[in-house]
């Protein structure tokens, strides 16, 4: 199981991804969403927003307002963010789940 800590620095690490690459960014142009993150073996929730193409203010806290909702346990968003575990593949096998509208889940599945 992962620690706060490297769950907290992977976040960061997956918002410094997606602003490093171009395609992302303009893929999310114009795409404004709060975003809520429960590591379900943690009991502890995350929250960003995303703004102009980027993932920002990440923060420790839920945000039960947000419009996006990802939950999934420590080691498989370690494993995710560090590209050892595919998106699609987690989340049609239930290893991550992503509450959403149908338009945002078709928006972020372009660049997850």
């Amino acid at each position: 199981m992962a620690t706060i800590d490297e769950c907290r620095t992977a976040l960061e690490q997956f918002a410094e991804n997606l602003s490093s690459n171009p395609k992302s960014v303009r893929k999310l142009q114009g795409f404004q969403r709060s975003l809520a993150a429960d590591i379900t073996d943690l009991s502890v929730s995350f929250n960003g927003k995303f703004d102009q193409g980027k993932l920002t203010g990440i923060t420790d806290g839920d945000n039960p307002d947000a419009e996006i909702r990802m939950i999934v346990a420590s080691d498989n968003l370690l494993k995710l963010v560090a590209g050892e575990l595919d998106f699609m593949k987690a989340f049609t096998g239930g290893q991550v789940k992503i509450k959403a509208n149908m338009m945002d889940l078709m928006k972020l599945r372009g660049v997850l």
